[in-house]
């Protein structure tokens, strides 16, 4: 088991009081591909990194148990912790323009991730960078690795940011919205081959999206996030058949070539959700 989480609550104090923005949330992973969806501010990425213990110090986190292959994070150091994050467990931002290094050459920042963790020298860790780039399919790597992240598109940004999660072969992969700053068409480049890699190389996924076609797609389950709490954790392959009124909701209000409607409805939420 890579992930068993608890009960697990994080919240945030400010001028105007508590605020709890994750209220109970529990989930395990082994080398599968678990999917979470919902809205923005249902306490998906937060969950993750928390974690990964990524989160502000003044964040107050609570758990029965939240711990990675059998290892304590709410206790452990951050000595520990470095072990953890980007060795044995890779994070995929959102956006490559806002993780990578704008004044560092593509190749230099892969070799780095690579070195960090596998030691080695330079000129080692540079071929290892340039066969990464290859390995996330990316044309040229030779050259895209003497590039700048701004001569790169998003799309190729994504695939140097997978690159360099891969760098020290980590067995567990976090892919926080790694394709919403792309079109759709580079969308499904880009999850086939997180899809294959993760195959490939034995690891588990933990998927975070808004998307429910495409979780119900790539991921072995789902879970349904609101507010907060887990609403529902069924197979991918049963997402359209959901129960839950929250899931049906968000299903309904996907538009539809085949069956198109004049209106899409409104999201009806009800207070029992939350209790």
């Amino acid at each position: 088991m890579l992930v068993d989480i608890q009960n697990l609550k994080i919240g945030f104090k400010s001028r105007t009081g508590f605020h709890q923005a994750v209220k109970g949330v529990s989930l395990k992973l082994g080398t599968e591909k678990l999917g979470i969806v919902g809205e923005s501010g249902s306490g998906k990425s937060l969950t993750a990194r928390a974690l990964m213990k990524l989160l502000p110090k003044s964040t107050v986190i609570e758990a029965d148990k939240l711990a990675f292959d059998g290892i304590d994070v709410l206790s452990a150091s951050e000595k520990q912790m470095r072990q953890i994050r980007g060795k044995r467990a890779g994070f995929i931002l959102q956006d490559p323009k806002y993780s990578l290094n704008p004044v560092k050459t593509i190749g230099a920042q892969v070799a780095e991730s690579w070195r960090t963790h596998k030691g080695g020298s330079k000129r080692e860790a540079m071929e290892a960078a340039v066969n990464l780039l290859e390995q996330v399919k990316i044309r040229n790597p030779q050259t895209v690795a003497k590039s700048y992240p701004h001569e790169v598109s998003g799309g190729m940004g994504q695939r140097v940011m997978i690159a360099m999660m891969l760098a020290p072969d980590p067995e567990l992969l976090i892919a926080d919205e790694p394709t919403s700053a792309l079109d759709a068409t580079v969308q499904a480049e880009i999850l086939r081959l997180i899809e294959e890699l993760v195959a490939e190389r034995g690891m588990g996924l933990l998927l975070i999206s808004h998307d429910l076609p495409l979780v119900s797609h790539f991921c072995d389950r789902v879970m349904v996030m609101y507010s907060g709490r887990v609403m529902e954790e069924l197979k991918a392959s049963e997402l359209l058949s959901a129960k839950h009124p929250y899931t049906r909701g968000l299903l309904n209000c996907m538009p539809s070539l085949v069956h198109p409607k004049d209106r899409l409805p409104v999201l009806t939420r009800d207070p029992e959700w939350l209790k």
